[in-house]
């Protein structure tokens, strides 16, 4: 696919990342990498980090073509999405949530990113052993699948495809697979035909249920740090609504 119709390409520190090297960057409008996986490919467009990203991790060129994005940045457009609450507070989705309101792609494609480690003793990033940020103890973690299915729907809602390129076995992520070749023959047209047939495979009641239970819930902090405000936010409230988001994903079209 060319270019103009904007193919994002994320991509995360799992081992399969490296995959990424050899793909030919007119397939993609931009290349996103989160964290360490800038050294995947020296074209990254945006590196995105967390605000306690080490300094000596950083890159240390970055071309004038080249941006990188922080919280200043990405917080603003996750509250536009629900806040991280919701959507999980891991720069896979924080990456994907900002990609897709500040570079409005028609296709999302993520590598690297199934944040499933396997064996403890196995490399778990492209880079050796890392730590497995996201399954910290964390409240808004608790199920990283009912989050990609919340930016599934998300994205669908601006007429957005998620897909995952990923060949490892196994998945967090339950957007479908593509390969790079068939990643490369999409077309408007077919981009629109999978759109429509994607909205069918979520059912509205549930998500409409899950969408006001956010609401009421009001777990929201326009900072974006959650974190401190740990006291507001009830872990089985936040499960109740993963469950929501769950249930009204029609598991039939996604490796989980």
């Amino acid at each position: 696919m060319a270019p103009q119709a904007n193919v994002v390409l994320i991509i995360g520190s799992a081992p399969d990342a490296l995959l990424a090297r050899a793909w030919d960057k007119s397939i993609f409008s931009h290349v996103v990498a989160i964290n360490n996986a800038w050294r995947v490919r020296d074209d990254w467009d945006y590196l995105v980090h967390p605000e306690d990203f080490p300094v000596e991790n950083m890159p240390s060129l970055v071309s004038s073509e080249q941006s990188i994005i922080t919280a200043k940045e990405y917080v603003d457009i996750q509250n536009e999405f629900g806040g991280f609450v919701y959507a999980g507070g891991t720069m896979a989705y924080t990456a994907g949530y900002w990609a897709l309101g500040h570079l409005r792609p028609k296709i999302l494609v993520f590598i690297g990113c199934d944040m499933f480690y396997g064996l403890s003793d196995k490399a778990t990033h492209f880079y050796g052993i890392g730590s497995a940020d996201p399954l910290r103890d964390d409240v808004t973690l608790q199920s990283l699948e009912a989050k990609s299915a919340r930016l599934m729907y998300h994205a669908l809602q601006k007429g957005c495809l998620c897909f995952n390129l990923s060949q490892l076995p196994e998945s967090r992520l339950l957007f479908p697979r593509v390969s790079i070749q068939q990643l490369s023959e999409y077309d408007g047209v077919e981009v629109e035909l999978e759109l429509k047939l994607a909205m069918d495979k979520f059912d509205t009641d549930q998500i409409e249920q899950a969408k006001r239970l956010e609401l009421d819930l009001g777990y929201h902090f326009e900072s974006g740090r959650y974190w401190e405000h740990l006291q507001d936010i009830c872990a089985k409230q936040c499960l109740a609504v993963d469950h929501l988001w769950m249930n009204g994903l029609i598991l039939e079209q996604s490796n989980a």
